[in-house]
């Protein structure tokens, strides 16, 4: 199985643009298309030529490079079922169980709903990667805007389920505030204060902190974590449905 190759970059005012290759195939996917500047340099600084666009779903930010882009390569934009109308020159539509070639590997598409109402994710398994948009951040989870909170734990409940040793792209760098939110949530998080003094220390020195990985998440992101006696005693839910304690959670992060 020939490697696939994976490119992160920051662009726009938060965002990560995701480029992955599949040299012997030649073929190279955006995941998402923040800005099409932005992709068009990246392509340059590695001497690749783009053939798709994965599109997660339709906000701006992840989309607003996408016409552009497709006049200037010719490539094949690839985007949500649910969200096809609002996928700016969508040619293939995916949703919850489809799968679909890149170069060797295979993409399985999750439905993720809840940040948007047709929102998806891309599970490749033979490159240990899953791309998330802004469903799952590095300990944080997308703003529910057109789901509910219940809507939104499914989503993430599918992404809980991929193997540990999964690599996270998530759509921003939103760590180093969300690790601050993290821990007024489960302060007692031995792991989580560890991992907040990394993410500080990253930041410092201008480094990203992403990807994160499944196994990560679900020891310091509290959105994963509902489950703990020790948030549900914080919160005053103690053997509450979990989807209630994080949509508890999600509130307490909007009002932050």
């Amino acid at each position: 199985m020939p490697k696939l190759e994976i490119h992160q970059f920051p662009c726009l005012s938060d965002n990560f643009g995701v480029l992955i290759r599949d040299a012997e195939q030649g073929v190279v996917a955006s995941i998402d298309a923040p800005d099409a500047n932005a992709v068009t340099a990246a392509l340059a600084a590695k001497g690749w030529r783009l053939t798709h666009i994965l599109t997660t779903h339709h906000h701006h930010d992840h989309t607003g490079g996408n016409l552009a882009l497709k006049a200037e390569t010719a490539c094949t934009i690839i985007g949500p079922r649910g969200e096809a109308a609002k996928t700016p020159g969508i040619d293939k539509q995916v949703g919850e169980g489809d799968t679909f070639a890149f170069g060797a590997h295979q993409v399985r598409v999750l439905d993720t709903p809840g940040h948007t109402a047709g929102h998806i994710t891309y599970w490749i398994p033979s490159a240990n990667a899953v791309f998330v948009g802004d469903t799952l951040f590095a300990i944080g989870c997308g703003r529910v805007i057109e789901g509910n909170a219940q809507i939104m734990w499914q989503s993430l409940q599918k992404l809980k389920a991929l193997p540990k040793e999964t690599a996270v792209y998530c759509g921003h760098e939103y760590t180093q505030a969300n690790a601050r939110f993290a821990l007024t949530i489960e302060p007692e998080n031995e792991a989580l204060q560890k991992r907040a003094r990394e993410v500080d220390q990253l930041r410092a020195a201008g480094k990203a902190t992403l990807p994160t990985t499944i196994g990560l998440e679900l020891e310091t992101n509290p959105f994963l974590r509902p489950h703990v006696p020790a948030i549900q005693k914080r919160l005053d839910m103690v053997a509450k449905p979990e989807w209630q304690i994080f949509g508890e959670i999600r509130e307490r992060k909007n009002r932050s």
